[in-house]
């Protein structure tokens, strides 16, 4: 990480700089400490900036979530069913794996009011967005909302943990066939009120 001025230190730039060092070294390593070491500065220094290690990894939180956003908001535009969710789901995928150190810190805790000033909300109106056009009803979409994000995240913490790299089945392979499984499942729920999507 390339040094920067002492003048040219912002929260902003201490979150950048925080979210490159949480890719590099992992999130739950990231403190004020040695992001000051990186700078080559006092620790009292960046103190002005951030109030705490925790207040610094809120900030690359919130600056993670803004990125995913976006990525996933270009990603599903101009898109409906499969499509969809296959380009969202890979939108996460990919993030983790080229930014693991920032996709933990999207999945970090906030406090409702942070959350709610947040681009989580964007999260879950995209993630909704694609499931209407499932034309699932209440509460069977908030239902699909949870297994979308228990499936995709748990499948990439295994991925990323290397449980699949002993084994005889690309994991993008499987990958594949669970996006496939998952489109299925929600064209054909037989959920009350509900009308299945039909295949063109």
């Amino acid at each position: 990480m390339a040094a920067v001025a002492r003048a040219g230190l912002t929260p902003e730039v201490l979150a950048r700089a925080g979210a490159e060092l949480a890719d590099e070294v992992g999130f739950e390593q990231v403190t004020v400490t040695e992001l000051a070491r990186r700078f080559d500065v006092k620790v009292a220094s960046l103190y002005s900036h951030v109030r705490s290690s925790h207040d610094l990894k809120v900030r690359i939180a919130l600056l993670a979530l803004a990125e995913l956003a976006d990525r996933a908001t270009d990603a599903v535009a101009g898109r409906a069913g499969r499509d969809a969710l296959a380009a969202f789901a890979e939108v996460y995928r990919g993030y983790a794996r080229e930014h693991p150190g920032r996709y933990a810190a999207a999945r970090l805790r906030l406090d409702p009011e942070t959350a709610a000033a947040s681009a989580a909300p964007r999260h879950s109106r995209l993630t909704r967005a694609i499931l209407r056009g499932y034309h699932l009803p209440e509460p069977a979409q908030t239902h699909a909302v949870r297994l979308l994000g228990g499936v995709f995240h748990g499948y990439i913490d295994l991925e990323a943990a290397g449980g699949f790299a002993h084994t005889p089945v690309p994991a993008q392979e499987s990958w594949d066939w669970i996006v496939d499984s998952l489109d299925t499942l929600l064209r054909t729920h037989p959920a009350p009120g509900s009308q299945p999507l039909q295949e063109p």
